[in-house]
């Protein structure tokens, strides 16, 4: 009897672990794009989450039109960069120089702007994709673990490690790195900062679409599910140190492993309550997050 009980204990452990590691993958990626328009403009864009919106009810909608899922996929993706340029351009390009405070209100502008237009282009239902690999769950030591999560997980860890080695390989990719190191320099340097910012938006964009494409088979999307992605992907940016990409995947998977973690052993209701008190926590003890970055000063 104790076998068995030690076995379905062992069962629910790995099942919360998958989920959160699951729902943390995408907390990271939301994370990176907090990060990456961070590094290159300091900027902290409260509009992140609604890319992840844009990128599942953009392919849910354009699927039902006809198009086969990847090919919907893929203009989903299109469509949320051509929105983080427009962004970048319209808003933040106008207001280069501005406070931080000042930056960060237009970003939530721009949120508000896209959750509003969000039901007027689609719908205010709640909507799903198919898996990418079906439906039927695969067995994981005792639990039971959705095919699309290895596709989010996965997908997660794809985009980190060809981010990695785009910036660390390619000419342009030194030159962000430039940029996010001081930016006037690069600009003395010759580099177009101005390029260099864009290209973190629509990236960014382009990242929390995917993130929104991997998930919705999961998750489900709605017009209003940017809100909350955005104050998690954040939350987990700063958990792991702002501007600090390695940071802000640890810090979403951390996240989300906290979540599941809270919600299978004390209730769902105390989900998210429970990850920002360790949040709250951990900065406490490190300010600079689990990365111990030293310069939060442009938060």
């Amino acid at each position: 009897m104790d076998d068995l009980s030690g076995i379905e204990l062992m069962a629910d452990f790995v099942q919360f672990a998958v989920s959160g590691l699951t729902i943390g993958a995408v907390y990271a990626l939301v994370a990176l794009g907090f990060t990456l328009i961070y590094n290159a403009s300091s900027v902290v864009n409260f509009a992140q989450g609604e890319f992840v919106m844009l990128g599942g009810m953009a392919t849910v909608f354009l699927a039902a039109l006809g198009l086969p899922l990847p090919a919907a996929a893929v203009a989903a993706v299109i469509a949320a960069v051509a929105v983080g340029i427009v962004v970048h351009a319209l808003v933040i390009e106008p207001a280069r120089g501005a406070n931080a405070v000042t930056l960060i209100i237009l970003t939530i502008g721009v949120s508000l702007v896209l959750r509003g237009a969000a039901p007027l282009i689609f719908d205010k239902q709640f909507h799903k994709l198919p898996g990418f690999s079906g439906e039927a769950a695969v067995g994981v030591l005792g639990a039971a673990v959705q095919p699309q999560a290895f596709w989010v997980v996965g997908g997660a860890a794809v985009i980190v490690l060809a981010l990695k080695l785009f910036l660390a390989r390619t000419l342009f990719g030194k030159a962000v790195l430039a940029t996010a190191a001081d930016r006037m320099a690069a600009m003395l340097a010759g580099i177009n900062t101005g390029v260099i910012v864009g290209f973190a938006f629509a990236t960014s964009a382009a990242i929390g679409a995917i993130a929104g494409i991997l998930v919705t088979p999961i998750t489900l999307t709605s017009y209003d599910v940017g809100v909350m992605l955005s104050l998690k992907g954040f939350a987990a940016a700063v958990l792991g140190g702002i501007g600090s990409p390695l940071g802000a995947v640890a810090g979403g998977l951390l996240l989300g492993l906290l979540e599941a973690l809270a919600a299978g052993y004390l209730s769902s209701t105390y989900k998210d309550a429970a990850a920002f008190v360790v949040l709250i926590a951990v900065l406490m003890a490190m300010p600079g997050g689990l990365a111990r970055v030293k310069q939060v000063e442009r938060v």
